[in-house]
């Protein structure tokens, strides 16, 4: 079985590096990874850092982007038969994260599973305390309702070949397609073992604007 992992990417620089160190050093049973990186226009070296790890690269434009189109473009690229998202600024806690995040959708217990957030040293405290609430330590498989995170996330391909995501909304592409999801039959779960650092350092400004967008 493949596991293809689809980044995002727009100016990652700063964790792109570490995030695929980390991917190199996960540990798991007889899955196959890829890495894919869909950038939009990066100008800081992410492209350069991408191809020095061996990722596939495509491209969107920044004209016709959105979170939904961008991800349903790097998923009809990847070839893997479960599709794992992650930011570019999120980086794994330790070598199982990869394995803790899939096992659910290798069992079939679930078709859509996302893991643990936390924050680092640099994070806000308001921040934390988020993460705190919508990513506890204990969890979920399956889990009620429809929450679901793609800063650390995974679905089938099957899952994601019926429904896909929506390419027209400004944010939470992610429940949008959980929900959609549920309602067909299916299960998501929480994984609080695939911990991800997740790497903010945005200024009160951007946190405002990223809060009015979801």
């Amino acid at each position: 079985m493949r596991a293809s992992l689809v980044i995002r990417t727009l100016n990652e620089a700063r964790y792109l590096d570490e995030l695929l160190e980390m991917v190199a050093c996960q540990k798991t049973q007889n899955l196959e990874v890829e890495t894919v990186v869909i950038d939009s226009g990066s100008t800081d070296g992410t492209v350069e850092i991408a191809r020095r790890h061996g990722a596939r690269l495509t491209m969107i434009d920044k004209s016709e982007f959105s979170f939904g189109r961008s991800l349903n473009r790097g998923c009809a690229f990847a070839t893997g038969d479960i599709l794992v998202l992650i930011s570019g600024h999120c980086v794994p806690t330790d070598d199982g994260w990869l394995q803790a995040l899939c096992q659910p959708l290798i069992d079939g217990t679930v078709s859509y599973t996302y893991g643990r957030q936390v924050g680092d040293d640099n994070s806000n405290y308001s921040e934390r305390r988020i993460f705190a609430k919508y990513f506890p330590t204990d969890s979920k498989i399956p889990q009620e309702g429809f929450f679901c995170n793609n800063a650390n996330s995974a679905l089938t391909r099957d899952a994601w070949q019926g429904a896909g995501f929506d390419e027209e909304g400004t944010g939470l592409e992610d429940m949008e397609l959980a929900k959609r999801l549920v309602e067909q039959g299916h299960a998501v779960g929480y994984v609080a073992e695939a911990c991800v650092y997740h790497h903010h350092n945005e200024t009160w400004a951007q946190v405002r604007r990223r809060f009015e967008r979801e």
